[in-house]
């Protein structure tokens, strides 16, 4: 299947448009270089082959592509690193808290997963190598926070792949763009593995 690729500049302004959002914030004034995804790997406008409603995260962790749906059956597909088997959480949560730079502190789960997280049982500072990275978007359930979060990372070769606790990642550079993006109270559909996309792109915008 072909997409069209398109430059940054291009992105922003065609996205922009098609959502009514505002430009995203200049990276530029990033505290620390961000990173770069290959080229196929860049955010792009494509048209859902299910026209969605606008305005809604779509996460399908098979094809590795979250969605932020624009209306008129188009959306920009980001590409992102998702939750390892037995630890991603399907299901239909709603954006509560938006943080930049975030700090991170690990749940007990996790630092019994990974015993080296104790280090930082007290909280890490946001920075360039904390785990959610330069933004993060909080998943909760109803008002329960669930600790899964959309959010950055510096490590790009962690794209597509299953590596997480149960959070969907993108590079930092795209997590910026989305974070502008999407305002709290966005309404997010996590779907299960192994079954048929229930989002895909015909083509491009």
């Amino acid at each position: 299947m072909e997409y069209h690729m398109i430059n940054r500049r291009h992105f922003l302004a065609t996205a922009s448009a098609f959502a009514g959002a505002a430009v995203a914030t200049p990276l530029a004034a990033e505290p620390w270089p961000l990173a770069e995804l290959p080229a196929n790997l860049a955010p792009r406008v494509v048209v859902l082959n299910n026209p969605l409603a606008a305005g809604q995260i779509h996460v399908v962790p098979d094809q590795y592509s979250l969605y932020w749906t624009l209306g008129n059956g188009r959306a920009i597909r980001y590409f992102v690193g998702v939750g390892k088997d037995g630890l991603y959480e399907p299901g239909i949560y709603t954006i509560r808290a938006k943080k930049e730079w975030p700090s991170w502190t690990p749940t007990e789960d996790m630092m019994e997963r990974t015993p080296s997280y104790r280090e930082w049982e007290d909280g890490m500072p946001g920075g360039p190598t904390n785990p959610l990275g330069a933004r993060a978007l909080y998943l909760f359930s109803g008002n329960r926070d669930t600790f899964l979060r959309l959010h950055g990372t510096h490590l790009p070769n962690t794209i597509g792949k299953d590596v997480s606790n149960g959070c969907a990642r993108l590079i930092n550079r795209q997590v910026v763009d989305l974070y502008d993006r999407v305002p709290k109270g966005t309404r997010v559909y996590m779907y299960e593995k192994d079954i048929l996309p229930p989002v895909t792109a015909e083509g491009s915008a």
